[in-house]
C-alpha cells in the first residue's frame, strides 16, 4: 500500500474520515469505488481495544446535580445517566431505533398499542434481575408530575401499562408511530422498582457503575461486570471531569488530562485543530441555542412584545460572530431541516428593526429596562449573543438589560424560573419528542409557559397520523403557531464542536447530542 493509503485508513480507523471523504480520496488514488467500500468498512470496524480510563471533561455541570434521571436538565448529567443507565430503547446515529433492554418492539395497526420484549438475563449493578415490572415502575414514576421529570410530556400520552412475563404492553390515548423514539429520551432509566425506593442512588443497568458522585466536579466510573452488551464499554474505567470555564477545558484535552470535551469556541476552532494531537469535530444536528420568554408573566405575556423582540435579533450576525459559521440561522420554532417532516417553505424570519420598533409601540411597554438572564454556561459564547442582542434591540428603541448569572445553579434557579433567560436545546431525534417535552401545555419541561389548545390538539393528530404529507402539514401549522405566538427566540441551530485526542478510536458523527450523543466515553476506545 502507499503511504497516503496507509494514512487514510489510520484516520477511518481513528473516526477522522467519513465513508464518503474515504472513498472520495482513496479512488483519487486509483482504487475502485467497491474496494474502498471494502477498505473504509473494515478500517471503521476494527476490533476495540479493552482497559484502561476513558476521561471526558465536560462544561455543563453544577453543585446541584442530582443522579435521579428525572431531573437531569444539562450536559454533565446527561452523559451521567448514559453511563450508568440503560433505556428500553435507543436512536442510532442514523436516526434508527436501537433495541436495548427491549429486545423486540411490535404495534397494532393504528399505533394505539405497543408491545415491548424485555431482554432475557439484563442485570442491574446491584445483581437483581431487570424486569417487565421494573420498566412499568420507571414509566410509571415518571408519569408522576411529583416527580418533576424532563420526559412528562412524553409519557402522559400512555393511558393504560401492563406487565404479563416478559412483555411490556402500553396502551396509548391515541395512536403514536412514534413512541419507540420518545422512550429512548435519556430520562428514562429503567431502575430497580423504577426508582420509587431510591431514585438518587445511581443503580441501573447500564456499562458502568457508580463509583464516585462528586457534583460539579467529577464523576466516576467502573466497568459492570455483568453488562449484556460487549460492543460497548471498552475501558475498565471512565471518568466525567467537570470543567465549566473554556480555557480550562480546552487546556485539559490539549496536555491530555482529558481524550476529549464538549463545546470548544467555534473562535478557537481553527486554531485548536493546529494541536498536536488533538483533533477537532463538528457535528451538524438539532441542538439550539436561545433566549425564552415566560409568556404567562408580564411583560412577556404581550404578544405585540414578544414579537418585538423576536424582530430585533440579527440572526446571521450571531451565525457569524458567536458561532463562527459553524451552524444555521433559526427562525423562532425548533425544528430544522435535520427533521424528517420539516417545511422548509415557512418564511425565514429576519432582523427587521423597524417593526420591532412598531411591535414595540404596540405593547404600551413602559420603558422600563426588560431584564435577560444569562450565564455563560448557557451555551458557548451565551454573554456575547445576549450582547449583541441588546445592540440590535437598542437599534429599534427596545431596552434590554443584560443580568449576568453564576454558571454554578443556573439550570436549578434561573432556567425555568426566571421570565427571561438564555438557554440551550440539544434537540430530539423527531418532532413529537421536541415538542411533547417542551411545548405540549403540560409538559414539565414546558420553558416558555406556552399554553395553547390548537398547538395541543394538533400535536395529538400529528402523533395518530400515518400519512406522512398529512403529517407534514400538522407539523407545519404546529411550527407557525410556536414561532408568531410563542416565548422562544431562536436565533441560531449550532454543531456540535467537541475536541477528542487522536488515542481515541472508534468516533462516530452523531447528530443527536453532544459527544456521541453523551455516549462518547461509553462507546470508544483508547489504541
Amino acid at each position: 500500500m502507499t503511504d497516503p493509503l496507509d494514512r487514510m485508513i489510520a484516520a477511518a480507523k481513528a473516526g477522522r474520515m467519513s465513508r464518503r471523504e474515504f472513498v472520495g480520496r482513496t479512488t483519487a488514488l486509483g482504487v475502485s469505488a467497491g474496494l474502498a467500500s471494502a477498505l473504509f468498512t473494515k478500517a471503521a470496524h476494527a476490533e476495540p481495544k479493552k482497559g484502561g480510563l476513558i476521561r471526558m471533561g465536560m462544561q455543563g455541570g453544577e453543585s446541584t446535580n442530582s443522579l435521579d434521571p428525572a431531573l437531569a436538565a444539562s450536559e454533565v448529567p446527561f452523559a451521567v445517566n448514559y453511563t450508568w443507565g440503560e433505556m428500553l430503547v435507543d436512536v442510532s446515529a442514523g436516526g434508527e431505533v436501537v433495541m436495548r433492554i427491549a429486545e423486540e418492539v411490535s404495534a397494532n395497526a393504528d399505533a394505539t398499542e405497543w408491545k415491548f420484549k424485555i431482554r432475557q438475563g439484563v442485570e442491574f449493578h446491584n445483581g437483581k434481575t431487570v424486569t417487565a415490572d421494573d420498566v412499568i415502575a420507571t414509566l410509571r414514576r415518571h408519569t408522576d408530575e411529583k416527580s418533576q421529570s424532563g420526559a412528562l410530556g412524553i409519557v402522559q400520552g400512555i393511558s393504560e401499562m401492563s406487565a404479563e412475563g416478559d412483555m411490556v404492553t402500553l396502551k396509548l390515548a391515541s395512536g403514536n408511530a412514534d413512541l419507540p423514539f420518545l422512550l429512548a429520551d435519556y430520562h428514562l432509566v429503567i431502575q430497580p422498582n423504577g426508582g420509587f425506593d431510591n431514585p438518587t442512588e445511581g443503580i441501573g443497568a447500564g456499562p458502568y457503575k457508580v463509583v464516585v458522585h462528586e457534583p460539579g466536579i467529577r464523576h466516576g466510573f467502573e466497568k459492570h461486570a455483568n453488562y449484556f452488551d460487549d460492543t460497548i464499554g471498552h475501558a475498565d474505567q471512565t471518568e466525567i471531569l467537570v470543567i465549566n470555564d473554556g480555557t480550562a477545558r480546552t487546556a485539559a484535552v490539549q496536555s491530555g488530562q482529558v481524550h476529549m470535551i464538549n463545546r470548544v469556541d467555534p473562535k478557537i476552532a481553527e486554531l485548536l485543530k493546529r494541536a498536536p494531537g488533538v483533533q477537532v469535530k463538528a457535528v451538524p444536528g438539532r441542538g439550539h441555542y436561545v433566549f425564552i420568554m415566560h409568556v404567562d408573566k408580564a411583560p412577556f405575556d404581550n404578544n405585540d412584545l414578544r414579537m418585538a423582540l423576536k424582530l430585533a435579533v440579527n440572526r446571521q450576525e450571531m451565525v457569524d460572530k458567536i458561532l463562527g459559521g459553524l451552524g444555521s440561522i433559526g427562525n423562532d420554532f425548533p425544528i430544522n431541516s435535520a427533521y424528517p417532516l420539516f417545511d422548509d417553505s415557512i418564511p425565514q424570519r429576519e432582523y427587521d428593526p423597524a417593526a420591532a420598533a412598531d411591535h414595540y409601540a404596540k405593547s404600551g411597554h413602559d420603558g422600563s429596562p426588560i431584564i435577560l438572564r444569562v450565564a455563560q454556561g448557557a451555551f458557548p459564547g451565551a454573554v456575547e449573543a445576549a450582547q449583541l442582542f441588546q445592540q440590535s434591540a437598542a437599534a429599534a428603541g427596545i431596552p434590554l438589560e443584560i443580568k449576568r448569572e453564576p454558571d454554578d445553579g443556573y439550570w436549578s434557579n434561573v432556567w425555568n424560573v426566571e421570565p427571561f433567560c438564555a438557554s440551550y436545546w440539544g434537540g430530539r431525534p423527531v418532532q413529537d419528542q421536541m415538542y411533547a417535552t417542551a411545548y405540549l401545555s403540560t409538559a414539565d419541561w414546558n420553558d416558555t409557559k406556552f399554553k395553547n389548545a390548537r398547538f395541543d390538539e394538533l400535536l395529538l393528530a400529528a402523533r395518530a397520523e400515518l400519512n406522512s404529507d398529512t403529517r407534514k402539514a400538522t407539523y407545519s401549522e404546529m411550527a407557525k403557531i410556536v414561532r408568531d405566538e410563542g416565548g422562544l427566540i431562536l436565533p441560531m441551530f449550532n454543531d456540535f464542536v467537541e475536541a477528542v485526542r487522536d488515542e481515541v478510536q472508534g468516533w462516530e458523527a452523531d447528530p443527536n447530542g453532544e459527544l456521541m450523543n453523551g455516549r462518547a466515553h461509553v462507546k470508544c476506545w483508547l489504541a
